[in-house]
C-alpha cells in the first residue's frame, strides 16, 4: 500500500488473535508495513484502546513491562495525532453529519488530520467516504 493510512485499534488487537489466523496474519502485515514504509498513523484514542484490551482482554492478558516494550516498539513510532481542540471539534462535526458514535467519530477525525488517505477499520462502514478518506476493511477478500 503506497498511501499514508490510518490503523484502527481492531488492527492491533487482531495481530495477537491467534484464534482468527488469517486475521491475525493479515493485521501483522498492514503493522508491519507501516512501520517499515513509515506511511501507516494511530492516534492517543488507538494507544489507549490497545493498552486496555490487551491488559485486560487478552486470553493471556499483556503484563505492563510487555506492554511498554510494544508501545515503543510498534504504537509509538506510528503515533501522530494527539488530543486537540481541532480533533474533538472535527468529531463532533463527523458524529453530527455521519452518525457515527462519538468515539468512532474521534477515530475517522484522527484519520483526517492524519493525512491519510485511507482509514483501516473492520467497525466502521466498509468505502465509504468521508473529507478524503476512504474507510475500508482489510479483512474483507
Amino acid at each position: 500500500m503506497k498511501d499514508k493510512f490510518f490503523i484502527d485499534t481492531n488492527i492491533f488487537i487482531y495481530s495477537f488473535d491467534k484464534t482468527s489466523p488469517v486475521k491475525m496474519l493479515k493485521a501483522q502485515s498492514i503493522i508491519s508495513q507501516a512501520l517499515e514504509k513509515n506511511n501507516g498513523f494511530i492516534s492517543t484514542q488507538v494507544i489507549q484502546e490497545f493498552a486496555n484490551v490487551a491488559t485486560r482482554k487478552f486470553i493471556n492478558p499483556m503484563k505492563p513491562k510487555d506492554l511498554r516494550i510494544y508501545m515503543d516498539e510498534v504504537l509509538f513510532p506510528l503515533y501522530s495525532v494527539f488530543p486537540s481542540f481541532e480533533l474533538l471539534g472535527k468529531s463532533l462535526e463527523i458524529h453530527e453529519r455521519y452518525k457515527y458514535s462519538f468515539y468512532d467519530s474521534m477515530i475517522v477525525a484522527a484519520a483526517i488530520i492524519s493525512g491519510s488517505n485511507i482509514l483501516l477499520s473492520e467497525d466502521l462502514k466498509d468505502k465509504q467516504k468521508i473529507e478524503g478518506i476512504t474507510i475500508l476493511n482489510p479483512f474483507l477478500s
